[in-house]
């Protein structure tokens, strides 16, 4: 079996990374025409700055959870039968790679990642950054930004995610809104391929009409029972 699953802020939100639309979330607090467009980071980049070092100080801080790790696991032991897990995330935080995946999709960049806009270079980034920061390939500083997808920006990997999708025999999304494109039109371009949906959320979607199935509550729990209800099925005959 080939699984395409997507996850976003929700999955994350038990290892003490907010999400962003909640009440109390990020951008209640914040206003992301100010901090995550390029044009904030044109006009003002100091603040900008300020705003994703206290972000990567929390992705640092924060542990990967029991959803992490089961779907880590999913990953492994679906290979071992001959299929796959195909896992894309909205997230830019690294607790995937941490919990154990590997092949991770981050559509929208990675936020331990940092990237200089003078020569293009991304390079893995753990401290702080500033506009004193030089940048590692070309030694200039003033343009060394997170490598993260801004609004309006186009996100990454999109033709590879649609081949994961095109090649897949079910979608399921984990802990997402519901409410950010494109990510949030997988599930009608899944439906569009014939394959059965699943949601897995703390609180339905924006989406959640359109999936067959779905299961709510904490991602530590819904997360490793689907995934030991999936391992459980039954499995393709030798050779078949």
């Amino acid at each position: 079996m080939n699984i395409f699953v997507l996850t976003g802020a929700g999955i994350s939100a038990e290892s003490g990374l907010g999400t962003f639309r909640e009440r109390g979330g990020l951008w209640s607090r914040f206003d992301p025409a100010r901090l995550a467009t390029p044009e904030a980071f044109a006009a003002d980049a100091e603040e900008v700055h300020a705003f994703y070092n206290l972000r990567r100080q929390g992705v640092r801080a924060a542990a990967p959870n029991a959803a992490h790790r089961a779907l880590a696991r999913l990953q492994k032991e679906l290979a071992g039968r001959g299929g796959r897990l195909f896992l894309c995330t909205q997230n830019v935080d690294d607790l995937h790679e941490r919990g154990g995946a590997a092949a991770v999709m981050h559509m929208h960049g990675e936020i331990l990642r940092a990237r200089c806009l003078a020569c293009t270079a991304a390079t893995p980034w753990a401290e702080d950054l500033s506009v004193a920061t030089p940048c590692p390939s070309c030694g200039r500083a003033g343009g060394m930004r997170p490598d993260v997808v801004w609004f309006g920006e186009v996100p990454l990997h999109l033709d590879a995610i649609e081949a994961g999708l095109a090649e897949s025999d079910l979608f399921v999304a984990i802990g997402t809104s519901g409410a950010v494109y494109p990510a949030a039109g997988f599930v009608a371009r899944a439906r569009r391929l014939g394959l059965p949906t699943h949601e897995i959320n703390l609180d339905p979607s924006d989406t959640a009409d359109a999936f067959h199935t779905a299961a709510y509550g904490p991602a530590t729990e819904t997360v490793p029972a689907w995934v030991e209800g999936v391992l459980a099925g039954p499995r393709p005959r030798q050779g078949a």
